[in-house]
């Protein structure tokens, strides 16, 4: 699993690309809880080029949005390949954590 993220205003944007899996998960995790030490993170997590999404990446996933949640922050996902959308909304992840199409919008729901 790739992982990058850049600055965007007050918000961060993460970009992951591979697979995000067991094998994936821990390392992940510990990345992006990097990420969300900011005092109030505001985190968009591009998920484009994330080609397939296993139940360890769905528990990292939860966890950190947990983390930013109780950081007074927000987590967002966005730009969902078709295969990790229909995962993300038959585990019904679509409900916990807002899932939007394009940077700007993810950007826009940090706020």
């Amino acid at each position: 699993m790739d992982f990058a993220h850049e600055q965007a205003g007050d918000a961060i944007i993460v970009r992951l690309a591979g697979k995000l899996d067991g094998s994936a998960a821990r390392t992940t995790e510990a990345n992006l809880s990097q990420v969300l030490a900011d005092s109030e993170p505001r985190v968009a997590i591009d998920m484009s080029q994330v080609d397939y999404l296993s139940s360890a990446g769905l528990r990292v996933l939860l966890l950190v949005a947990k983390k930013a949640q109780r950081a007074k922050g927000k987590l967002v996902l966005f730009d969902c390949c078709p295969n990790v959308m229909e995962v993300l909304s038959i585990s019904g992840f679509d409900k916990l954590v807002p899932i939007h199409t394009g940077s700007a919008a993810a950007i826009a729901a940090t706020r």
